[in-house]
C-alpha cells in the first residue's frame, strides 16, 4: 500500500512539475542519482574549458545548441579525471552539475563526457536549463540493437540514422548482422563472386564496399557506439555456397574463409568479430575452435551465438542468447537477446513486457552479464526501409531496451504480468505510466519525420469474458453478442467478464506459454468477446485503429480473405454497427517470405473513419480461434490491438474516456 501510495504522489510531482518545464521529468534514460536546485541558469554563450579534446567537445555541444565565446563570464567546463565513485561501468560514468556559474561535467573517458552531454542536451529548454546535481552511470554495459542486413540490404545512410539517433539515448551498440542464406552483403577484393548479384536471392547486386564499412566504424565510433560485425558460420551461409560451390565446413571453405576475415579483420577497427554457429549441424569437429582461434591470432575479441556452439570458459570472448534454451555461463560474458526479436513484437503489449522485464533477471550487469541488445531479422521481404523502422516497432522499443539496461532493474520476465498491463494502479503500472510520458514527449520533440506509431495507451480499458468453447464453429454465436452483463451462464457454467487496460491485448502470446497473456491457460477452440465504452464529450470524426492478427516479420503468413478481418473469424461492431475491415493491398495465395507484406498491420495502412458520438459509444470486437498453428498463418496471435486515434493515426484521441462499464467515468 505504502509502494503504490508513492508511486502515485511521483506520478503526481511529475505531471504537476512538468507544467513548469522541469526538463529533468522527462529525460530519458532517466538518470541514477539527480538533485534539483529550484532555480535555472539562464543561457548565453560559454566560456569553454577542457582538459583535453577541446575541439571535439565544443563541436559535440554546438550540434546541440550551445555556443561559446572566450569573453563569458558563464563557464562550461569538461574534465577528464581518473575516478568517479559509482558501482559499475564507471568508464561510461559522468557527473554533471549545472548552477548559477556555469556548467561542469566530469567523467572518466570521452564516452562518459558524450553520454553526459546527452543529458545535458535533454535538460536545456531554450534559453535556460534547470539547476542540479547528477551523478550517473550504466546498469549494463552493452545496449545495442542489431539489422540483419543479410536478408534485406538497408541503406548506409539509413543505418547512420538510427545510430545517432540511438546514441542520444545511450545506445551503444550496433550489431550488423551482414550475412545469411539470401545474400553476402560485404564486399571482398580478393573474391568479388560473393557480392555478385546472381549469387544473392534478395535485393541482388546491393551490398557494402569495404569503403563504407570503414565509414560506418568511424561513424560509430564519433557516436560512442561499438559496432560488432557479424560474419555468420557455418549455419547460415547459402550465399557462401552458391559462389564457392563448397561448404563452409570443408577444407577448401575454411580457407576461403581465413581469407575473408583476413579482410574482415584489416577493415573493421572494432574490438569483437560476431561468428553465428547457430541453427546448424557440426559435420567438421574442428571448424568453430580453428575459426576462433584465427581470429583471435589477428588480435580480436570473438561473439558467438547461444544456443550454438559448447564452449568452454577460454573458448570464446562472449555469447549472444538468442533462445529461451539459452543460458549464461560463469566466466563467460552473455548479451541477453531472449525475446527481444522485436519482428515477432505488436505495437503496444510487447512493449510494456519489454519495460516491465528484467535482462537476465538481474537488477545490473556484472562480469558474466554484459547486457542486451534488440534484433531485427528481416526474414520477410518489406517493400521499404521505413516499413522495417515502422512496423518493427524500432524507435519507442529501443527507447524501452535504453532505459531499462542504462537504470537496471525492472521484474523477472516470467513474472505474473508479462504483456498484461494491471488494471490497478500498481507501481508497475505507475512506473510504465511515466515512462509512456516521457516517450511521447521525446516522439513530439525529437522524433519529428520518424516512423514512430506508438500513441498513449495506457488510460485505454477493456471488459473482456471468459472464454466460450466454440468446438470448431469459429462462426458460432454466445451470449455478449445478444447482451451485456456482468457474468454468463452458457450450458450450464458460468463465464466472468474481467477487466483489462492497454490499446493491445495478448490473450495467448505469440511464443505460447513462455510469456504471460491475459488468459492463463489458453485453449485452442474457443471464444472471446472483448468491449469498451468510450465517453466522447461531443460528436467528432476519429480514427480506429485496428486489427486481430498483427503480423509477424519473419513468417510467411498470407493476407486475410478480402472482407474478413483473419482467418479466424473475428468480427468487430462500433454502436452495433460491423466495422468492415480495409481493402488489403496483398492478395497473394502462395506462401513466401519473399512476397512484401501490404497493409496488413494496421500502423502501415490508413485509420478507420468512424463517427464519435456525443456521450457513449460501444466497440465490440468477437475474438475466436481454431488452432493455434494454422494453414496460412504459422503462429496464430490471439490478439487485438485497438485505440482511437487522429485522422492521420499520429496521435491519441484525448478527450475521450474508456470505461469497461457504461456510466463509469
Amino acid at each position: 500500500m505504502k509502494k503504490t501510495l508513492f508511486y502515485a504522489l511521483s506520478l503526481l510531482f511529475f505531471i504537476s512539475s512538468a507544467c513548469y518545464g522541469q526538463k529533468s521529468n522527462f529525460l530519458l534514460p532517466k538518470v541514477q542519482q539527480l538533485e534539483t536546485m529550484g532555480s535555472f541558469l539562464e543561457l548565453s554563450s560559454f566560456k569553454f574549458y577542457s582538459t583535453h579534446n577541446n575541439q571535439k567537445f565544443k563541436s559535440i555541444l554546438e550540434d546541440g545548441g550551445f555556443t561559446f565565446d572566450n569573453n563569458s563570464s558563464i563557464k562550461f567546463r569538461v574534465d577528464i579525471v581518473e575516478y568517479i565513485d559509482v558501482p559499475l561501468n564507471r568508464d561510461e560514468a559522468y557527473r554533471l552539475s549545472i548552477d548559477d556559474t556555469g556548467i561542469y561535467l566530469v567523467a572518466t573517458t570521452d564516452k562518459g563526457v558524450y553520454w553526459g552531454i546527452q543529458t545535458l542536451i535533454q535538460l536545456r529548454d531554450n534559453n535556460k536549463i534547470e539547476c542540479c546535481e547528477i551523478l550517473d552511470w550504466p546498469a549494463f554495459r552493452i545496449r545495442g540493437f542489431m539489422q540483419d542486413v543479410g536478408r534485406s540490404y538497408i541503406s548506409i545512410e539509413e543505418l547512420k540514422k538510427e545510430i545517432k539517433k540511438l546514441s542520444q539515448y545511450k545506445i551503444n551498440v550496433f550489431h550488423w548482422h551482414l550475412t545469411e542464406n539470401q545474400a553476402w552483403r560485404l564486399e571482398s577484393k580478393k573474391y568479388p563472386e560473393l557480392t555478385a548479384a546472381k549469387n544473392m536471392t534478395r535485393m541482388p547486386g546491393l551490398y557494402y564496399t569495404l569503403d563504407e564499412a570503414r565509414e560506418l566504424v568511424e561513424f560509430c565510433k564519433k557516436h560512442q557506439v561499438m559496432l560488432i560485425p557479424e560474419i555468420d558460420m557455418p549455419g547460415h551461409s547459402a550465399a557462401f555456397e552458391r559462389a564457392f560451390c563448397v561448404d563452409m565446413q570443408s577444407s577448401v571453405g575454411m580457407e576461403i574463409l581465413k581469407d575473408i576475415l583476413d579482410e574482415v579483420c584489416d577493415v573493421f577497427d572494432v574490438p569483437y568479430i560476431h561468428i553465428g554457429t547457430d541453427e546448424v549441424e557440426f559435420t567438421n569437429p574442428t571448424f568453430v575452435p580453428e575459426m576462433v582461434e584465427y581470429i583471435r591470432k589477428k588480435g580480436k575479441k570473438v561473439i558467438s551465438w547461444n544456443p550454438g556452439w559448447n564452449y568452454k570458459v577460454g573458448e570464446i570472448d562472449m555469447t549472444q542468447l538468442w533462445s529461451y534454451r539459452g543460458k549464461a555461463q560463469k566466466g563467460i560474458p552473455a548479451i541477453d537477446c531472449r525475446f527481444h526479436y522485436i519482428n515477432h513484437f505488436d505495437t503496444f503489449a510487447d512493449l510494456f513486457s519489454l519495460y516491465n522485464s528484467r535482462i537476465y533477471n538481474v537488477d545490473h550487469g556484472s562480469d558474466d552479464i554484459a547486457g542486451a541488445i534488440i534484433a531485427i531479422w528481416n526474414d520477410r521481404l518489406l517493400n521499404s526501409e521505413e516499413n522495417i523502422v515502422l512496423e518493427n516497432h524500432l524507435y519507442p522499443t529501443m527507447l524501452a531496451l535504453a532505459e531499462r539496461s542504462w537504470l537496471g532493474g525492472g521484474n523477472e520476465y516470467f513474472n505474473k504480468l508479462g504483456t498484461v498491463l494491471p488494471v490497478e494502479k500498481t507501481s508497475e503500472l505507475l512506473e510504465f505510466i511515466d515512462f509512456e510520458n516521457r516517450l511521447l514527449y521525446h516522439k513530439k520533440n525529437n522524433f519529428m519525420g520518424y516512423p514512430f506509431a506508438y500513441v498513449k495507451q495506457t488510460h485505454v480499458k477493456w471488459a473482456i469474458t471468459d472464454p466460450f468453447p466454440n468446438g470448431g464453429d469459429l462462426s458460432k454465436a454466445f451470449p455478449p453478442e445478444d447482451t451485456i452483463q456482468n457474468s454468463y451462464t452458457y450450458n450450464g457454467s458460468i463465464y466472468n467478464v474481467n477487466e483489462a487496460r492497454g490499446a493491445g491485448i495478448y490473450l495467448r502470446h505469440v511464443w505460447g506459454d513462455l510469456v504471460p497473456a491475459f488468459y492463463d491457460n489458453a485453449k485452442e477452440y474457443h471464444t472471446a468477446y472483448a468491449y469498451t465504452w468510450i465517453y466522447s464529450p461531443y460528436k467528432q470524426e476519429v480514427g480506429l485503429w485496428l486489427e486481430t492478427q498483427n503480423y509477424s516479420r519473419s513468417e510467411k503468413d498470407l493476407p486475410p480473405h478480402q472482407g474478413t478481418w483473419d482467418y479466424r473469424g473475428s468480427k468487430i461492431w462500433f454502436n452495433d454497427l460491423e466495422v468492415k475491415p480495409p481493402l488489403w493491398t496483398s492478395t497473394h495465395t502462395v506462401k513466401s517470405n519473399e512476397i512484401a507484406l501490404g497493409n496488413e498491420n494496421m500502423v502501415s495502412r490508413n485509420p478507420i473513419p468512424i463517427t464519435l458520438n456525443k456521450g457513449w459509444n460501444k466497440l465490440m470486437l468477437k475474438l475466436p480461434v481454431g488452432r493455434f498453428e494454422q494453414n496460412e498463418i504459422r503462429l496464430v496471435k490471439w490478439m487485438f490491438s485497438a485505440i482511437l486515434v487522429t485522422l492521420d493515426g499520429k496521435d491519441a484521441i484525448d478527450s475521450v474516456i474508456y470505461s469497461p462499464t457504461k456510466n463509469r467515468k
